[in-house]
């Protein structure tokens, strides 16, 4: 853990981390190492579950993020999901959640679903993006629940954001399931009068992505 903080305060910027505080993403410690470099100098280490859990509990941006990459996927198990989730506490960890660790998880299906009806937006987020990566954990059940996260969600960007994700992946796999559920978002998005509405969102996202 020294020689990790040693590593990351030697990147350290004041200014990325004074942004990222504008903008809600709160830690206790942030050294503001962009995510190449994190992401560099972590991977750089050895794969050590118990190690990743330590840091992970610590109060430092940068050595909560190092631990997604330093922990070891076949051993993120349903059982100890939930130590992982409490430290989902902003849209940073749950991208670098998604991408470093739960999509590769040796449960990540039943993880993912256990989380995408969490109450906990960001670990919605968190599910919805690491089914996008791989579509061995993209169900019919997720798809289908897709109308009811953002009738939860009506107004989150985030939400919004996942579910493009998630359905322009399951469009290539189950082409079927997602056209039907994209129509649904569609009506549902005509009555919308959210400063922000998710679901009109998706729609205006998913015409030119799956055009694409």
């Amino acid at each position: 853990m020294i020689a990790l903080l040693g590593a990351m305060r030697k990147q350290m910027n004041g200014a990325v981390a004074d942004a990222m505080r504008y903008y809600g993403n709160k830690y206790g410690l942030n050294y503001g190492v962009s995510l190449p470099t994190l992401r560099s100098i972590a991977t750089a280490e050895q794969r050590d579950h118990s190690l990743a859990q330590y840091l992970y509990k610590q109060q430092v941006r940068e050595l909560r993020l190092a631990a997604l990459h330093i922990a070891e996927p076949e051993k993120m198990t349903l059982s100890e999901a939930t130590f992982w989730a409490e430290g989902v506490i902003n849209s940073e960890v749950a991208e670098e959640m998604s991408f470093a660790l739960l999509s590769r998880a040796a449960e990540a299906k039943q993880i993912i679903e256990e989380w995408s009806k969490s109450d906990n937006e960001f670990l919605v987020y968190a599910a919805l993006m690491a089914a996008a990566r791989c579509a061995d954990n993209i169900s019919k059940e997720l798809i289908l629940s897709a109308t009811e996260i953002i009738g939860k969600y009506p107004s989150s960007r985030i939400i919004a954001q996942g579910i493009v994700t998630l359905l322009v992946a399951a469009y290539a796999s189950d082409k079927e399931t997602a056209t039907s559920i994209i129509s649904e978002i569609k009506e549902a998005a005509k009555p919308q009068q959210e400063a922000f509405s998710a679901a009109q969102y998706i729609t205006e996202e998913l015409e030119w992505r799956i055009e694409a």
